[in-house]
């Protein structure tokens, strides 16, 4: 395992598994946010995030979260792991609204420095995870549905799935959970 593609939509817990995979393994980790959003919350253009996202892709080793559905034919041929990490807009509404509570006027580990979570942007958000529940859910369905052999796929559906999933996988040499 040398290249990672974690796809789910929001709340789904991506970078969560992202970060617990590349402690696991040492592969060096890219949250799609990042590469999304500069400091100060401004927004990269598409053509920028899309250089960027074939920068990242063209590596050797990688774990790479999140969306930019654009590069993912691109990012998926490179993959040698695709995981899928599918859970109810329930779930995930509710991990979003935590995570915003918790993190509130700080900015989380996945996204750059400057972009504290903020309240006042979660009704945007949430609007956003609504208007884009079924189709974005269906667009990763179509894209499990055409990884190339060469590429394993994983479905994770709940916590149990998960951990699971990160107990197969175990810790590569040198490492410990405390690591």
């Amino acid at each position: 395992m040398q290249r990672v593609m974690i796809i789910g939509q929001p709340g789904s817990g991506k970078s969560t598994l992202a970060r617990n995979l590349g402690l696991r393994t040492g592969l060096p980790v890219v949250h799609i946010d990042t590469i999304h959003w500069q400091p100060g919350w401004i927004e990269r253009s598409r053509d920028e995030k899309t250089h960027l996202c074939y920068e990242v892709e063209a590596r050797d080793r990688w774990i790479f979260e999140g969306g930019h559905s654009v590069t993912w034919e691109n990012r998926m041929a490179r993959a040698d792991l695709l995981i899928w990490i599918d859970r109810s807009a329930t779930l995930r509404f509710w991990r979003v609204l935590l995570r915003t509570l918790i993190q509130r006027g700080r900015s989380r580990p996945d996204l750059p420095e400057n972009c504290p979570e903020l309240l006042a942007n979660l009704p945007e958000f949430f609007r956003f995870m609504w208007r884009t529940n079924k189709t974005a859910r269906v667009k990763m369905q179509q894209l499990v549905a055409t990884a190339p052999s060469a590429c394993r796929v994983v479905r994770l559906r709940s916590n149990r799935d998960t951990n699971m999933f990160l107990t197969s996988i175990g810790y590569s040499a040198g490492r410990t959970p405390r690591d």
